[in-house]
C-alpha cells in the first residue's frame, strides 16, 4: 500500500513516521509494517489495523500534496475520513487524532461479523421506504449523492433487501470487505465507552474551513469533541449535503487523498444536481490501486495542474537539471497542411510497361505516379486469373498481359499484373 513512496518521497516518508509514533501509544503494532506488508505486521483486513493505517495514508498523500504547493482551500471527510480532514485542517493535534482513530477502531473491532453495508442506487427517501418496518435491523447509513446511498445492519436482514432490490431492477450490491454496520443502530453499545476513552480529545478552531459529514455543512472544529466522534460513526455519513455546501461556497476543485479514489462519481453526480455540472467540478486522485509509486503522484499533479491548480514545479523538479524553454508567443492556430495526391488511389493499379501507361508529373517530393492509358489491355487482369501462354502476343496489349513459360501450362497465380 503506497510502499514505494516511503522510500521516492521524503515527505510522505516524514508524515508515516510521525503517525506511527503517534499511534504507537495506543497500539501495539507499526502502521510502518503494515504498509511495507512485513511478515509479523498485523492483517490489514482487520478494522483496528485498516482505519489507523488509512488515516496515515490520508494525512500523509496531504502532506505530499502541500510539499508541491498545493494547499487546501477546505477540507471535507467521508465517515472516518473525518479525522484526517480534521487533522489537516488544523482542528486536531496528531495525537488525538491517533487516539480517536485506535480506540474507536478496537472498541469496533468487538462487533466484527455482525453486519454488513449495501450500495444502492436509489434516493435515500425512497430506500427508506423500503426498509420500512426493519429500521431497528437495518438503516440508510450514508447519503453520497442524490441516487447513491449505502444500507448498513443486520447481514440477514441485507439479504433480504437485496434480494428485494434486484428482483425489482434497481442497481445494488454487498459492498465488499465489511463485515460491520457501522452508522446503524449496532454503534449504541459502544458509545459510553467511546465517550469515556475520547473524553481527552482537546479540538480547536481551525484556519481552513472544515465542512461536516455528520452535520452536512461547514463546522466550527473547536467542537469537534467526544460527542462528535461518536455521532461520527453512528449517525449517516451526509456527504450529499457536505458537497453541496462547498459548492454553494464555490469550490470547484476536489482532490481525494485516498489510495484509490472512491468518490470521484459520488462529488460529479452532486455537481450535477446542485447545477454546476459535472464539467464544472474538477476531481483529481492522488493514487491507484496498484499503482502507489511516485509516477502516480507525478500524473496527478500533472492532472491537478491541467486542471487549473496551482503547482509549485520548481520543487517538482528540484535536482532533476529540467529547465524551462520558450513556446511560440502566439496562439496555435491548428491548420493541417496534408500534401493532397494528384492521382487517385484507384489509379495507381496500373501496369508498367511501353505505351501501357504515362508518369505523371509533379513535384520532385512526391513519389511518381502512373496513369493508366490503355483500359482495355487490362481489364482481364485479376488476382485470381489463370496463366496460360500467348504464342503470338499482340504487340498492342502485350503490355497488358501475363507472361509464362511454356512448360508451365494451366498454372494459376495470383500476383497482380506489372
Amino acid at each position: 500500500m503506497a510502499a514505494g513512496l516511503l522510500e521516492s518521497s521524503e515527505a510522505f516518508r516524514e508524515s508515516v513516521l510521525a503517525c506511527d509514533a503517534a499511534l504507537s501509544e495506543f497500539v501495539d503494532w507499526s502502521v510502518l509494517d503494515v504498509l511495507r506488508e512485513a511478515p509479523d505486521a498485523p492483517p490489514a483486513t482487520r478494522i483496528d489495523v485498516i482505519q489507523p493505517t488509512l488515516f496515515t495514508m490520508m494525512v500523509s498523500l496531504a502532506a505530499v500534496w502541500r510539499s508541491y504547493g498545493v494547499e487546501p482551500a477546505a477540507v471535507v471527510g467521508h465517515s472516518q475520513g473525518e479525522v484526517a480532514a480534521a487533522y489537516v485542517a488544523g482542528g486536531l493535534s496528531l495525537r488525538d487524532s491517533a487516539r480517536i482513530v485506535a480506540k474507536r477502531s478496537q472498541a469496533w473491532l468487538r462487533l466484527a461479523g455482525r453486519g454488513a453495508m449495501l450500495s444502492v442506487n436509489l434516493p435515500a427517501a425512497e430506500v427508506e421506504a423500503r426498509i420500512g418496518d426493519r429500521s431497528d435491523r437495518i438503516c440508510v447509513g450514508a447519503v453520497n449523492s442524490p441516487n447513491t446511498v449505502a444500507v448498513s445492519g443486520d447481514p440477514e436482514t441485507l439479504t433480504s433487501l437485496l434480494d428485494e432490490l434486484v428482483a425489482d431492477g434497481v442497481s445494488a450490491r454487498r459492498v465488499p470487505g465489511v463485515d460491520t454496520a457501522g452508522h446503524s443502530p449496532q454503534l449504541d453499545e459502544l458509545r459510553e465507552e467511546l465517550l469515556e476513552a475520547l473524553a481527552p480529545v482537546a479540538p480547536k478552531r481551525s484556519e481552513i474551513p472544515f465542512y461536516s459529514t455528520v452535520t452536512g455543512g461547514l463546522f466550527d472544529t473547536a467542537g469537534l469533541d467526544n460527542e462528535y466522534w461518536y455521532r461520527n460513526i453512528r449517525q449517516p455519513v451526509e456527504f450529499r449535503m457536505a458537497v453541496e455546501a462547498l459548492l454553494g461556497a464555490h469550490h470547484s476543485a476536489f482532490i481525494e487523498a485516498s489510495p484509490h479514489p472512491l468518490l470521484a462519481l459520488s462529488i460529479h453526480d452532486n455537481a450535477t444536481a446542485h447545477g454546476a455540472g459535472e464539467a464544472g467540478v474538477r476531481v483529481i486522485a492522488t493514487l491507484r490501486r496498484e499503482d502507489g509509486g511516485i509516477r502516480r503522484v507525478l500524473n496527478s499533479l500533472a492532472d491537478a495542474h491541467t486542471q487549473g491548480l496551482t503547482v509549485d514545479w520548481q520543487t517538482v523538479f528540484a535536482g532533476t537539471g529540467a529547465r524551462r524553454v520558450d513556446l511560440p508567443t502566439y496562439a496555435f492556430q491548428r491548420q493541417r497542411y496534408w500534401l493532397e495526391p494528384t492521382a487517385a488511389a484507384e489509379e495507381l493499379r496500373a501496369p508498367v510497361g511501353p505505351r501501357a501507361s504515362t508518369r505523371s508529373s509533379g513535384p520532385p517530393s512526391r513519389a511518381p505516379t502512373w496513369r493508366r492509358s490503355r483500359p482495355r489491355c487490362t481489364s482481364r487482369a485479376s488476382s485470381a486469373s489463370h496463366w496460360r501462354p500467348s504464342p503470338r502476343p499482340c504487340r498492342r496489349c502485350a503490355a497488358g498481359r501475363r507472361r509464362a513459360p511454356r512448360s508451365t501450362p494451366g498454372a494459376t497465380g495470383s500476383a497482380g499484373a506489372r
